[in-house]
């Protein structure tokens, strides 16, 4: 099993389902998002991100992890899942309670992310982010993420929130140093 430099952080498992779909939902929908500043809450209407059986399929799916940051108390403060798609990385689902969000986490699980893809000789980690959310891509952008010039729609799925504007994803990359 693949270890991360930063002990706070592994791979989660089934019984982390509920806690990871909890904190997913709070950190993109409703009011609660609201207290950090990666809210979507602004964008899209509801409070459901996800639910647990999409959070399942997803991480049952061949070449998906999800890694998990967990406090000193043993509680899911952050996560981000990583899906092998070819050669390269896709990030998604990454999030931090939005009551932590500006101590770190974030970076930490980014560069957990990177050391995952490096561990298996991938050459980049790509996103979407959407286009309306400047203030996330400019902090990606500060750990070498790049557009590509890529623009993908959003279409509403009647899970995940009702629009409150058009959206569009952008897609962001970066090159990793392989050995």
């Amino acid at each position: 099993m693949f270890t991360f430099s930063n002990p706070h952080i592994s791979i989660a498992t089934h019984a982390d389902i509920n806690a990871i779909t909890g904190l997913l939902n709070s950190a993109y929908r409703g009011e609660s998002s609201k207290q950090g500043w990666t809210t979507e809450a602004n964008l899209i209407g509801g409070n459901i991100r996800t639910n647990e059986e999409t959070l399942q399929q997803v991480m049952d799916s061949a070449g998906s992890v999800i890694l998990k940051y967990l406090d000193t108390d043993q509680h899911i403060v952050g996560c981000v899942n990583l899906q092998q798609k070819k050669y390269k990385i896709y990030l998604g689902m990454f999030s931090v309670s939005p009551q932590l969000q500006g101590f770190g986490i974030g970076k930490q699980l980014l560069k957990a992310a990177e050391e995952y893809a490096v561990h298996l000789n991938a050459p980049a980690i790509f996103m979407q982010v959407i286009t309306q959310r400047t203030e996330l891509i400019d902090w990606y952008k500060r750990y070498g993420y790049q557009e590509t010039g890529e623009r993908i729609p959003f279409n509403e799925d009647g899970l995940t929130g009702k629009h409150l504007q058009p959206l569009e994803f952008m897609v962001l990359e970066k090159i990793m140093q392989l050995a």
